[in-house]
């Protein structure tokens, strides 16, 4: 008589449990990272557009003197692009388009990203945020609303 070799039904479906319990622990950890890469690639364009307003009001001692509110428009692109920027960065992480604030006397900028959701939830404190739905906010050389710590939602 032969010996059959094989794995039985209870050895298969255990190692079926077991790679849907990995599943299940690595999959809400993933979609956090890809989430907090957004978070950092956003945070380091607006660090990009500030270094550039930032240049620019270095050679001519006040930012940009045109009112701005808004989503990132052609105006202030036609100030900094390309001598201060070679391209400017329009959308953040989640593809919305950054928001800037200028006022029309050239002595403070804001920028925001609207983060996920695109609601851009503005924090009443300034300080880290936990929460992927609150707007990230750049304003005057600093960040004044920035993710960090354990990120929810």
């Amino acid at each position: 008589m032969r010996k059959q070799k094989g794995f039985t039904l209870i050895e298969l479906l255990i190692v079926v449990a077991i790679i849907g319990i990995i599943a299940a622990i690595a999959i809400p950890n993933l979609l956090n990272a890809i989430n907090r890469g957004r978070q950092k690639r956003s945070m380091a364009d607006m660090r990009a557009i500030a270094t550039a307003l930032e240049a620019y009001s270095v050679d001519f001692n006040f930012y940009p003197r045109t009112a701005i509110s808004g989503a990132l428009t052609n105006q202030l692109d036609a100030y900094i692009t390309p001598t201060f920027i070679k391209r400017m960065p329009t959308n953040d992480g989640w593809n919305q388009a950054f928001i800037v604030e200028n006022d029309a006397n050239g002595t403070s900028y804001t920028i925001y990203s609207q983060a996920k959701g695109g609601v851009a939830i503005i924090p009443a404190t300034s300080g880290p945020t936990t929460d992927f739905a609150a707007a990230i906010v750049f304003s005057n050389g600093q960040f004044y609303a920035w993710p960090e710590g354990m990120q929810t939602n």
